[in-house]
Order: C-alpha cells, then structure tokens, then sequence
C-alpha cells in the first residue's frame, strides 16, 4: 500500500497497462457507501425500487444516450448495489487517433470513452440528483469492482449471476464476506 497525504491508500484494482478504451464486454459493480440500502427493497424474490432506486434505473439505462460508444447488456439494482455489463464499442478512426493523442498522458489522468469516465459520469449524475432532491446523505462507495470479461462461458457465467441476484438477496445480504469491495 502506497501513501498520499501522508494516509495509507488502496492501490488501484485497475490493470495499470489495459487500456480501457479498449472495445470489450466489462462487468461492473457500483455499491453504496458503507452498504446502505438506499435503491429499495427485494420482496418475494423481486426488486422493489425506492425513488433514489428508479432513478439509478433510469441513468443507468441513459448510459448510451452519453456515450455513443457503450452499449448495456445485463444489469441488476439492488438494495445497496448495482451489477451490471458495459460494452465499449469500436471508434472511428478520427476519434481513435485523438484517443491515442490522449493514452500517452500520464496514466491515471481522465481518459474519454473509457470505463473509469463512464461509471464516475454514471456515478455523479445520480450523486447531483440526490443532492437536488433531498437525499443528500446518499453516497457512493468510492471506486468499483470491474472484470474484463474474456469469453462466452464467462458472459454467460456472470449473466447467471446478475439474473439470479434478487433471488439470493435474502440467503446472502448479511452475510460480509459475500459483499464486493
């Protein structure tokens, strides 16, 4: 663990030579700080969205009216989480050439259309309508959990899973060690 501001700091679960433009299927999960049911509740194994839920619902949806580049694939709510695949489509070649321009900076600086600016655009949009409407004790854990997913069994795998989310929320939910951190 490396140290800022003199504070112990987790390194990044990022691979630090991918890069994240890179057109892929990624699976992602988003959690609530410190785990706090904010989206809603699972009644009889089915999500039932709070209003801070439905609006997740809705930007998460929004994704690719952002990014024209993204496309989703399979995604769950849940109480304190979200799962969820984003695919990063090809560029243009115009586009592709200024993103090259961009990848020589220095690494961990913004990089447009890449993973990292889709979930924090994601993320910050939900925070700004929380904070308008009166939820401003709602917050985001810090980062979140992703995995570049390599092949069919693996989509297929994680598909499974995030289908099948609702079901075991009442089996799993207070149980730590099933928590993504």
């Amino acid at each position: 663990m490396s140290k800022f501001k003199n504070k112990f700091r987790i390194e990044s679960a990022r691979l630090s030579e991918y890069d994240y433009t890179t057109p892929n299927w990624y699976y992602v999960t988003i959690n609530t700080k410190n785990h706090i049911k904010y989206f809603g509740e699972v009644v009889d194994n089915k999500m039932i969205f709070s209003e801070i839920g439905k609006v997740v619902s809705k930007y998460w949806q929004d994704i690719p009216i952002h990014f024209s580049i993204s496309e989703l694939d399979y995604y769950v709510i849940m109480p304190n989480h979200i799962h969820g695949i984003i695919i990063i489509n090809e560029i243009n070649s115009l586009e592709n050439k200024n993103l090259n321009e961009i990848n020589s900076r220095i690494f961990a600086k913004p990089i447009k259309n890449s993973l990292s600016i889709i979930v924090n655009h994601f993320k910050g949009a939900v925070k700004r309508w929380c904070n308008k409407n009166g939820f401003e004790d709602f917050h985001w854990q810090p980062r979140f959990y992703d995995r570049i997913i390599r092949n069919e069994k693996e989509l297929f795998r994680i598909r499974k899973y995030i289908e099948f989310n609702p079901l075991k929320w009442d089996i799993e939910k207070n149980q730590n060690e099933n928590l993504d951190f």
